[in-house]
């Protein structure tokens, strides 16, 4: 049996305990040069794609903006069309909210970040959720949750009609005009709950026909909308058992809307530190959580689960005695703050009674290690372990430092997985749906919801 490939993506972080700002190689998270570096760098390690999260609002904690977000990071579909000059067969995708923004912009955008890249163009459909990234835009609250849902499927859904809206096919002679004509193209008529449109769409298809379509979530809403109408679904689930189960379950979904399990690819966000040998990678590995969690970083993520000031707590004490707090908190603008608090709480002071685990050690374990840590053959096998064993189709890294935070990877470990195979040695076509191994973009369908927005 044939080994399966293993399909590799980027992501520029920006948000949350990722970045080790204090260490002397952690450049600019603004300056085009970082975004150049990090995109060529994984184009050189024949990635098939490159991913910028964005956020619609600056997060806060106690009113205040939260310090480890980047704060004036660029546009995102901005930023990827100035690299779609920089760079010559790495996929660009952009997470683009479907909650304030409208399908004939959207689709235009993606459209013409397609045709300027060549067909390298790819959309993370996100929603927003809370009435505070709402006040940007004076539509605070102006949606219910469930909604917004509808809404990102009906928005999906229009964007494909809109593309579809020129066809392919021959020029028409106009005699009298003296000049070639397409006469029905990008003549659209939409009508649904959430947009009523209708006129001509202004970009033509792109080289893909629609970019590749991205999904993150892990709700039974969004493996539906991943059976139905996404390419690549980002997982969390970073364990080879949670993987396979992940897997399983949203594969067996997609035969119901007439697909194959091979036209979605299913990527984890994942980590990766690499030593010279196994007990060199695991102390670095120690002292980038260590650093990516200090003090400050560990209180504040600890009053976003307790909704309450905690700041006169030790880090490096016990877990406070009070009870949590399950109003509105502390926190706005991040979603993992938002499930059942109460009960996260309840399994922390086990897991921090069982393992004698202070405040500090307690968020390093609860807000995850790397995914990979060891040689470079150590993490090329672990790699190559996951996706043979159907646990993923391949992975999201997500480096600790920009811009170089990729380099090991590519110069140690992808030489090793093209040496067994499992990885292309070069590009065999020129646009991401190539890279991933799709076929032709699926017509306007069925509409399913969108995630809610969990990255910024």
């Amino acid at each position: 049996m044939a080994r399966k490939q293993i399909h590799l993506a980027a992501h520029f972080p920006g948000v949350n305990n990722i970045t080790v700002w204090s260490d002397p190689a952690s450049g600019s998270q603004i300056d085009f040069d970082s975004f150049v570096h990090l995109a060529r760098t994984a184009e050189r390690g024949r990635f098939d794609f490159f991913f910028l999260a964005e956020g619609l609002r600056l997060r806060e904690m106690k009113g205040r903006i939260h310090e480890l977000d980047v704060a004036g990071r660029p546009e995102s579909l901005t930023v990827l069309s100035a690299l779609a000059a920089v760079t010559s067969r790495l996929g660009l995708a952009a997470t683009v909210n479907s909650t304030f923004n409208e399908p004939y912009e959207v689709a235009r955008r993606l459209a013409t970040l397609d045709h300027l890249s060549g067909g390298r163009a790819a959309w993370n459909v996100v929603t927003s959720w809370d009435a505070f990234t709402g006040e940007n835009f004076r539509r605070g609250g102006f949606l219910d949750e469930a909604d917004r849902y509808t809404r990102a499927a009906e928005f999906l859904h229009t964007a494909r009609e809109l593309w579809d809206s020129w066809a392919d096919g021959d020029l028409v002679a106009d005699p009298a005009a003296g000049e070639f004509v397409r006469p029905g193209a990008g003549a659209f008529a939409h009508r649904g709950r959430h947009f009523r449109i209708s006129g001509r769409f202004a970009t033509p298809r792109g080289p893909q026909g629609h970019p590749v379509i991205i999904q993150a979530g892990d709700s039974d809403a969004g493996r539906e909308f991943a059976a139905a109408d996404a390419d690549v679904i980002f997982s969390r689930h970073g364990t080879l058992e949670d993987g396979r189960a992940f897997s399983k379950d949203v594969k067996s979904r997609l035969a119901r809307y007439g697909r194959r399990p091979d036209e979605l690819k299913i990527m984890p966000s994942v980590t990766c530190v690499i030593g010279d040998t196994a007990e060199e990678a695991a102390e670095r590995a120690a002292e980038i959580r260590r650093a990516q969690v200090g003090p400050q970083t560990a209180i504040a993520y600890l009053e976003g689960v307790w909704g309450r000031d905690l700041s006169g707590y030790d880090p490096d004490g016990p877990l406070p005695d009070i009870e949590p707090d399950l109003g509105e908190g502390v926190s706005k603008g991040r979603a993992q703050f938002r499930g059942d608090r109460g009960e996260t709480v309840r399994r922390w002071r086990e897991l921090a009674a069982e393992r004698g685990l202070s405040i500090r050690d307690l968020v390093i374990e609860a807000a995850g290690r790397q995914t990979f840590v060891g040689t470079p053959r150590a993490v090329a096998d672990q790699i190559d372990e996951f996706v043979q064993a159907d646990a993923a189709d391949g992975f999201v890294f997500v480096p600790h430092l920009t811009p170089g935070g990729l380099d090991d990877l590519v110069d140690r470990v992808v030489p090793l997985l093209q040496e067994k195979g499992v990885f292309r040695a070069d590009y065999t076509g020129p646009t991401l749906r190539d890279h991933l191994g799709l076929g032709p973009a699926r017509a306007a369908g069925r509409a399913a919801p969108a995630r809610e927005e969990t990255a910024s």
